[in-house]
């Protein structure tokens, strides 16, 4: 049997200690590389792993991170049982936003990578250092959230230089403990384009969705409902043919946005008046 596919890519592992969330966002020219790159658990941390990747430092990392392992511990325990090492890129970020990463003597030029308080950015065969640094510069800078940063990122290390070979797909894991689906998952965000002219781009388009299928807006942006937005609201539903505002919601996929019609959602209300 010949070599596994080479997962040249480039990716950032981080955290938002603040909000809880723990994510990878990575691009590669390779088919659907959200199948091996990316892992992570809530308050435990997250793993990046490519090139000649070795898909059990997944798992076999988180585990090491639930003992409460720092991160460049972690590394150096699942590099040292390696044999094939040399051929090995790993990012990690711990519980505590601790941040290693590791790139194998064998790597293929360009690669490296780079760290820092909560991420580990790596990239190899890339067009040059610039796309790491872009990575780590661009996460350092960003504001919003762990996903709005990790994609930021992304888009500012492809603008870079990127994979030498070109694009084909990417992805963004991020997790959050009960953060998910109802309450009801860890997992915040789960997005992959698996094979994609321009990937990135892609998956921005994907996490707009994301956020107003399943985001939360603040409850001082709430709008109340008065006489007059009542009166627009039976008009619009009427003209939909729906008695209720959340059973037009739940068609939409936008159920989790609604909570009577008294304290509408502005993104809610936006949509019926675009759908109306």
């Amino acid at each position: 049997m010949g070599e596994p596919p080479l997962v040249s890519t480039y990716s950032i592992a981080a955290c938002d200690l603040e909000r809880g969330q723990w994510g990878v966002a990575v691009q590669s020219k390779f088919l659907a590389v959200g199948s091996v790159v990316p892992w992570a658990q809530p308050q435990v941390g997250a793993v990046a792993t490519q090139a000649y990747a070795n898909p059990r430092y997944g798992p076999d990392g988180l585990a090491l991170l639930r003992q409460g392992l720092p991160a460049e511990v972690v590394v150096r325990r699942l590099t040292d049982a390696d044999e094939g090492r040399n051929e090995r890129q790993l990012g990690i970020v711990d519980s505590d936003g601790r941040a290693a990463t590791y790139t194998g003597s064998a790597c293929l030029d360009w690669a490296g990578g780079r760290s820092g308080e909560c991420y580990a950015a790596q990239g190899n065969i890339l067009v040059s250092a610039a796309t790491v640094d872009a990575l780590a510069e661009t996460f350092e800078a960003a504001q919003g959230t762990l996903a709005e940063r990790l994609l930021e990122a992304l888009a500012a290390a492809q603008d870079a230089g990127g994979d030498s070979r070109g694009q084909q797909s990417a992805a963004l894991l991020v997790v959050e403990r009960d953060g998910g689906y109802a309450g009801l998952t860890d997992t915040l965000v789960d997005l992959r384009i698996d094979d994609h002219a321009r990937p990135i781009e892609e998956l921005q388009r994907l996490l707009g969705l994301h956020e107003l299928l399943f985001g939360k807006t603040p409850p001082a942006q709430l709008i109340k409902a008065d006489d007059a937005l009542r009166a627009e609201l039976r008009y619009r539903l009427d003209r939909l043919g729906f008695q209720r505002l959340e059973d037009w919601a739940s068609v939409e996929n936008l159920e989790d946005r609604v909570d009577g019609e008294e304290l509408l959602d502005p993104v809610v209300l936006d949509a019926l008046r675009r759908k109306s």
